[in-house]
């Protein structure tokens, strides 16, 4: 019976490293010398063994590396793996290496893995060391759904056009790229637009005001964000004449899927809302209701935050959040549990609220963070991410269709897990 690996099959990606790949190495070994930071090399050289190639389906039997040189931050690595001579049945025998840019080695050896049934690496999709249970969860709740026509704005760099082709290519969305076409195909370099719609426009604020108006005429029943800024997105979609509008307050959330906690978090608002009011709250909290139950959350449970547990005048961010649970408690607000104020250790640590006497359904167990305000609420989701290593997605809800938004730096992952979001929002 012949191998799924024969000799030569091989597999390289190039990765810039990040901070959060080097700082567990850091962590553990007390020290974060460049020289010492070379083993999270090894990290990323199982990544891609378990989920290229050989990938899904394997077992790691052994791994033998040696190490040398530098790693930091920012460096560009490449990372390949290739089979050997095949030796016992069933198993694999690749030989590893991640090198600089230049060539230079950081690690070499070789692994073993056991041959999985069937062969199911992707090769195309993007490399990260980031969590990947909220992205593989949402793509399986969105398995068998139709992809949903969505009107891409301004595609014109790699990541944003990669993350609509991805989202087309697992079958969430069916995209219309709007923007200057020479740009769009400039940033599709190794990339196949062949049966894509391109609709060609002159510059980003043509190209929010043109997505927008396929989804008022119809030929769109969602919205992207490509490489524009939000506020032309978000601009021309808000716009009266546009009649994207509901009677529900517009809001973000982000879902973000940390390393240290069990479950994926919806934080909200963190983009739109600057500092809102009660019954804007009361909108936003209705939203993300609606986002947890899309995404299978049976009863979630959202937590309203601030720097307390405690009620007190002193602080509006207490007063909002006992009037918003009484305001569930009379059926206004339907469909979760609410709790608050909650102080964000007593959150998501049941620890924590034990330790301070919090007796809760919702503390140490939440499923969505409501946060006072815009600030409060960027920097928990940016500091989730960059200093926590936590994945992320983002949506826009309220209006009449979903608009799958992320962060311009955003890779093509959280772009991914954005539109199925978007796909399981619409219905």
């Amino acid at each position: 019976m012949g191998t799924l690996f024969p000799p030569g099959t091989r597999d390289s990606v190039t990765h810039r490293v990040l901070a959060s790949e080097l700082a567990p190495v850091a962590a553990l070994i007390g020290s974060d010398d460049p020289a010492l930071a070379v083993r999270a090399a090894a990290t990323l050289m199982t990544r891609l063994l378990l989920t290229r190639l050989p990938g899904p389906g394997c077992r790691l039997l052994r791994e033998d590396f040696s190490f040398s040189g530098t790693l930091a931050e920012g460096d560009e690595v490449v990372i390949s793996a290739e089979v050997e001579a095949p030796g016992n049945p069933g198993i694999v025998h690749l030989r590893c290496a991640v090198r600089h840019a230049d060539g230079s080695p950081i690690l070499t050896g070789f692994a073993e893995l056991s041959e999985p049934l069937e062969r199911r690496g992707d090769l195309t999709g993007p490399f990260g060391t980031q969590p990947r249970r909220m992205l593989a969860a949402l793509l399986a709740r969105c398995a068998g759904r139709p992809p949903v026509p969505t009107a891409v704005a301004h595609p014109c760099d790699a990541e944003s056009l990669r993350g609509a082709l991805l989202a087309a290519g697992h079958g969430l969305i069916t995209p219309i790229l709007v923007g200057p076409e020479a740009r769009i195909r400039a940033a599709a370099e190794g990339m196949d637009l062949s049966g894509f719609e391109i609709v060609a426009t002159p510059h980003s604020h043509a190209s929010a005001e043109v997505a927008v108006r396929l989804v008022s005429e119809g030929r769109a029943a969602a919205l992207m964000k490509g490489s524009l800024h939000t506020d032309e997105l978000m601009g021309a979609a808000l716009a009266r004449e546009a009649g994207l509008r509901t009677e529900r307050r517009v809001s973000h959330c982000f879902v973000m899927d940390a390393p240290l906690y069990p479950r994926p978090l919806i934080i909200t608002d963190a983009a739109i809302n600057i500092d809102p009011d009660l019954d804007a709250k009361a909108d936003i909290i209705r939203n993300a209701i609606g986002l947890a139950t899309a995404m299978g959350v049976e009863l979630p449970r959202v937590a309203l935050l601030s720097a307390v547990e405690t009620v007190t005048a002193k602080l509006v961010s207490t007063l909002h959040a006992a009037a918003l649970c009484k305001m569930a408690d009379r059926g206004q607000i339907t469909g979760a549990l609410l709790d608050g104020p909650l102080a964000l250790d007593n959150a998501v640590s049941v620890a924590a609220a034990k330790a301070k006497g919090i007796v809760s359904a919702v503390a140490g167990r939440a499923d969505v963070l409501m946060c006072p305000d815009i600030e409060s609420g960027n920097m928990l989701a940016k500091q989730l991410a960059l200093l926590g290593g936590a994945a992320s997605a983002g949506i826009v809800l309220g209006l009449r269709v979903p608009v799958a938004l992320t962060s311009r730096s955003d890779d093509a992952n959280s772009r991914l897990a954005s539109a199925a979001l978007l796909r399981l929002v619409a219905g």
